[in-house]
């Protein structure tokens, strides 16, 4: 859905998650989990994953500044090309079990900047 070796995105809380302009639609893969597109240029928006609805999965090319934006994680690498690299801190062949978000977010929370703000473009 990114016709790219990667899909960089951000969890972010679903309290501090609005949309603040113009009403996305659900495209791509219309099962449980929702993924949101612009209904003008049909751009990925944000995904809201099923069974997580404590954050919303913002892809990272939405932000105004994305200069702060490193990768932690990576998931889904058993599908990865072998010359596509990130220097993200954990790598997963699927996704996390879902008992080690806690501590993926503690740590996360510990050791990433913080940016001033979140503007997303839209």
């Amino acid at each position: 859905m990114t016709a790219s070796a990667f899909s960089l995105s951000i969890a972010i809380p679903s309290v501090g998650f609005s949309i603040l302009k113009g009403q996305p639609t659900i495209g791509g893969l219309h099962g449980t989990t929702r993924h949101y597109f612009c209904p003008h240029c049909m751009s990925w928006i944000f995904t809201r994953p099923e069974g997580m609805d404590e954050f919303v999965n913002l892809r990272a090319t939405m932000l105004d500044d994305a200069s702060w934006f490193t990768p932690f994680i990576e998931t889904w690498t058993r599908e990865k090309l072998l010359w596509a690299t990130t220097s993200a801190v954990h790598s997963f062949e699927t996704l996390p079990k879902k008992e080690d978000y806690a501590s993926l977010i503690e740590e996360y929370t510990k050791q990433a900047s913080k940016p001033k703000s979140i503007n997303s473009k839209g």
